[in-house]
């Protein structure tokens, strides 16, 4: 209990000094808060089951987080079961709300334990809570087994796949590190972050964005000079400079009954005009492009 501080410390020692309840008493309570909305039921109910949320609380230290803010959400899920509880199935309240308190508590930690989200359904979770006691169970012994082994058992019993479980103990066996955490002091005392050591090989968003609009100028002004070609021409000059695989003077000169020496004359035509429908309509910035 070295973590609990201040208002934490005064709650701990306020539940463990509230009387229990037998169970007329607690069936008494339940019913009155739940027909009559009594709070005063309802806060003599809660607060003799805080040490429940304390004890469930404490299973869960080992995860690094503050045990205040467990037993906090602890008593957020003792507050919902008091509020679905059902006192006619006589069942007692704390076998029901262990369930609440404890769903809760892991909830916590699976929204802060790591700024890395988990997975979240129900088999992920099993294997996130029972990873390490599964793990040191089947380690065991003078001999230590290889990974591969431990995690084959543990998918096999948990039922993830194995590449699940290889993951989750990566995650389990380090902590989140900081982008700005220092990595390195250099000259004059400067001291470079992790961040710092991150390349990226993409374009800045300037570029990038600069890049698309003179693409598409591009692409405007050559349709719009392709309209001065015959339609033979225009032909010529889609199959042989703006189709993926280029078709050869002699297969275009088959298709279009003539030499190949004739199509190759008629696409430097194409291409001679092309040039000058361009820099007629290009501004005198732009026609160094061409």
């Amino acid at each position: 209990m070295a973590q609990i501080f201040g208002n934490d410390r005064k709650m701990v020692r306020a539940a463990m000094s509230a009387p229990y309840l037998e169970r007329d008493e607690e069936h008494e309570l339940a019913v009155r808060w739940a027909t009559e909305g009594d709070k005063k039921a309802l806060h003599k109910l809660v607060s003799a089951h805080m040490r429940l949320v304390i004890s469930i609380a404490s299973r869960f230290r080992h995860f690094g987080l503050p045990m205040g803010d467990l037993i906090q959400e602890g008593h957020v899920g003792l507050l919902e079961a008091s509020k679905r509880f059902e006192p006619e199935r006589e069942v007692r309240f704390s076998t029901y709300a262990t369930w609440w308190i404890r769903a809760s508590i892991q909830d916590y930690i699976l929204r802060n334990w790591s700024i890395v989200r988990g997975g979240t359904s129900s088999t992920q979770k099993a294997l996130f809570f029972n990873l390490r006691r599964l793990r040191a169970k089947l380690s065991g012994g003078p001999d230590r087994r290889p990974d591969s082994e431990v995690h084959d058992e543990i998918a096999l019993a948990v039922g993830v796949k194995r590449e699940d479980v290889a993951l989750m103990d990566s995650r389990l066996s380090s902590l989140d590190s900081s982008l700005n955490a220092p990595v390195a002091e250099g000259e004059g005392g400067t001291v470079s972050e992790r961040q710092d050591f991150l390349v990226d090989d993409q374009p800045l968003q300037d570029e990038t964005v600069g890049g698309a609009i003179d693409e598409e100028r591009r692409k405007r002004w050559i349709n719009g000079a392709l309209k001065v070609l015959s339609d033979r021409e225009l032909r010529i000059v889609r199959e042989r400079r703006l189709s993926e695989e280029s078709v050869t003077l002699e297969a275009l000169g088959k298709v279009l009954g003539i030499s190949k020496e004739r199509v190759r004359q008629i696409e430097n035509r194409a291409l001679e005009k092309l040039r000058a429908a361009l820099l007629s309509d290009l501004p005198d910035g732009d026609k160094a492009m061409i």
